[in-house]
């Protein structure tokens, strides 16, 4: 898409802060964080909604959920257990669709939010 701004990141024709690339995923620091984590998670090929996935997305949506704990890990707002069995820590994931569901960027996104509680106001 032409003057989509995240397909223009993934041909690096605007910058941004990459944390993990492959074939077929990009994900970056949001340029505007909600939280003190704020990660970006988007599929190369350009697929404006969620509601537009289909069974042949299936395979690049699991691979973005399944990235998720790796990157909570690498910027240490992963799940933990402490010594006495309790978990702490822990990150948010979030994909809006749509414009009544919040999305402003029409390329599917997941959004990862970590650190102490930020998601509040962030529709929980």
């Amino acid at each position: 898409m032409d003057n989509c701004i995240f397909c223009k990141i993934v041909a690096k024709q605007i910058p941004a802060s990459v944390v993990y690339e492959d074939d077929e995923l990009l994900a970056f620091k949001d340029i505007n964080p909600a939280a003190p984590v704020h990660l970006l998670v988007i599929p190369k090929q350009h697929v404006a909604t969620l509601s537009d996935c289909t069974g042949e997305h299936a395979t690049v949506l699991g691979k973005m959920l399944a990235l998720a704990p790796k990157l909570a890990e690498e910027h240490g707002v992963a799940v933990k257990v402490d010594g006495n069995g309790a978990r702490t820590g822990g990150f948010k994931t979030l994909i809006n669709s749509g414009p009544d569901g919040g999305q402003e960027v029409y390329h599917l996104h997941l959004h990862m939010y970590g650190g102490k509680r930020p998601w509040r106001g962030l529709g929980t």
